[in-house]
């Protein structure tokens, strides 16, 4: 069984059903894909397919363009959120190990 991180990773939703989630359209779907900000999976045979964490992913895009950031903006705030929150969980991770004297 796939643990939870891994299953929010796994793309599972084809470009339609992505589209109806979200309430994006699947050309604008394609465009972000384009200026990468989304990175849906493949399938064999060339077919998208969106995981949870992308269509989280997908709420914070709609958020930025809500708040008037553009596509090149959104690309790097993503970027750096990604940033701290993999700085953070290296911190968390030194922090256990200070804690238990590794």
């Amino acid at each position: 069984m796939l643990e939870p991180q891994q299953r929010s990773l796994r793309g599972v939703y084809g470009i339609s059903v992505m589209s109806e989630l979200s309430g994006v359209g699947p050309q604008t779907l394609r465009l972000y894909e384009r200026r990468g900000l989304l990175t849906p999976t493949r399938t064999d045979g060339g077919t998208r397919r969106y995981s949870e964490a992308d269509l989280v992913t997908l709420g914070r895009i709609t958020e930025l363009i809500d708040d008037g950031v553009n596509l090149v903006g959104i690309k790097l705030i993503l970027s750096l959120e990604a940033e701290n929150g993999a700085l953070a969980a290296r911190i968390a991770q030194l922090g256990e190990a200070a804690e238990t004297g590794h």
